[in-house]
């Protein structure tokens, strides 16, 4: 069974866009875009369509790829205490030159909708539902409480330990009461680690990694994993074979990465109200 993550995010986009309509003021997600690298261009083509699409204000500053880390951050100073600008993102990645975690930890956490900053991060750790989570972790754990209301006695294999996907969701997943093993590429006999496993999570980028022989029959694979081949992309999952096998899984692409706009979209109203000082509970 192939998870509709596509009709998962229209019925979130339909309600985030009764939800602005019923504001008296627009919302507003400001992007900072540093050079012109082809990937990020179609990433904030996709953010600014569903911002628009819904009813959020979107704005984009751009610097070319020699710009110094001192004009960026003098930016994200001047939107940081602009009350028009609620949420603020900085297209990954950064040029070389550029201390990436320097840059996103000068971003207001309270605007900080990527959930990137360590004040973000570290909240996710303590299950601090005050702050703003990752994007990605987000849409997983909405993904799996589709399925099931709770995580609670599941067992979760994260294959993945990145910043932005694995560790976020590890402590996610822990807060949710899920018994969780955490992995990743060089993890030895992996399969010891996902035979028993309700749901499997990878992040690695690494094709192919997971096989129909390493899974048991009810699992469910949720694949985040993201390599373009001779054109085309992959996601970590055999997925084909583990589809005729009977187990629900993600598709790659249109399963979790593009659709993680969503949690974009929803932390970029949670700022908004937080804001405001609005309760709101997503």
């Amino acid at each position: 069974m192939i998870i509709d993550g596509k009709e998962m995010a229209r019925k979130e986009y339909e309600k985030l866009k009764e939800e602005i309509a019923s504001l008296s003021k627009k919302p507003n997600l400001t992007a900072v875009l540093v050079w012109n690298n082809p990937s990020s261009l179609r990433y904030i083509a996709q953010k600014k369509k569903w911002a628009q699409e819904i009813g959020i204000d979107f704005q984009l500053i751009q610097f070319e790829e020699t710009v110094k880390q001192e004009e960026i951050i003098a930016i994200l100073t001047k939107l940081n205490n602009d009350e028009k600008v609620n949420g603020i993102i900085v297209q990954l990645p950064l040029p070389c030159h550029i201390d990436t975690n320097a840059v996103i930890n000068n971003i207001s956490p309270i605007k900080d909708v990527d959930g990137f900053t360590a004040v973000n991060m570290w909240k996710v750790v303590l299950g601090d539902e005050s702050g703003l989570a990752p994007c990605t972790p987000s849409w997983v754990i909405h993904i799996c409480k589709s399925i099931w209301v709770d995580l609670e006695w599941k067992n979760v294999t994260i294959i993945g330990r990145s910043n932005i996907v694995g560790k976020p969701l590890i402590n996610m997943c822990i807060n949710a009461w899920a018994t969780v093993t955490c992995c990743n590429s060089k993890t030895k006999n992996l399969k010891n680690h996902t035979k028993n496993a309700d749901i499997i999570v990878l992040a690695t980028g690494k094709p192919w990694l997971l096989t129909k022989e390493m899974i048991q029959k009810e699992a469910v694979i949720i694949d985040v994993g993201f390599t373009v081949i001779d054109g085309k992309i992959y996601g970590d999952a055999c997925f084909q074979e583990i589809l005729e096998n009977g187990n629900p899984i993600t598709p790659v692409p249109w399963g979790v990465g593009a659709l993680t706009v969503v949690y974009l979209m929803k932390n970029t109203l949670k700022a908004f109200y937080l804001q405001n000082k609005v309760v709101w509970i997503i």
